[in-house]
């Protein structure tokens, strides 16, 4: 068990990790749920579109462009690094799945668009969810006329050092 493992192990216990609400899906996703799910979110299932959806609703996952790149050609498919690259910033969008930046060399992709918070272990690289975290106490910020919070990340940085 990794430290980060741990660490979310005893969120769990104090109650703050609830399990991964995936918005009801239930991975895996098979191919014909797949292009449902895309065509849910207005995008058309090209082939290369559909591999790379299949690939990332394996399970709950948090992947890079790289890691998702690795597996859906290890898994025998043609895919460039342009097409996942394109393919991710368009399923980030249409909320197929939600962009987790760590910073600006890692981006994740998480396959759980629901409301959550993340620990990031910066000694391993690994990204777990976290659930419930009372973020009540969060002072939003004073904006300038005419804008608004479309969106808030909360990621943990955490280290063993």
């Amino acid at each position: 068990m990794t430290k980060l493992q741990i660490l979310a192990f005893f969120f769990q216990k104090v109650g703050y990790n609830k399990g991964m609400n995936t918005s009801e899906i239930a991975f895996p996703l098979q191919r014909s749920e797949v292009v449902s799910l895309l065509q849910q979110h207005k995008i058309s299932p090209t082939r290369q579109r559909v591999e790379i959806a299949e690939f990332l609703f394996q399970r709950p996952q948090h992947l890079s462009a790289e890691k998702i790149l690795e597996g859906v050609t290890s898994a025998g498919n043609r895919v460039s690094r342009a097409t996942v690259y394109n393919t991710m910033g368009l399923f980030a969008s249409k909320g197929v799945v939600r962009e987790v930046l760590i910073d600006r060399e890692r981006v994740f992709y998480d396959t759980n668009t629901a409301v959550h918070q993340h620990l990031y272990n910066v000694d391993t690289g690994e990204l777990v969810d976290v659930f419930d975290v009372d973020t009540s106490n969060v002072c939003l910020p004073e904006l300038p006329e005419g804008l608004r919070i479309i969106d808030t990340d909360i990621v943990y940085r955490v280290t063993s050092r």
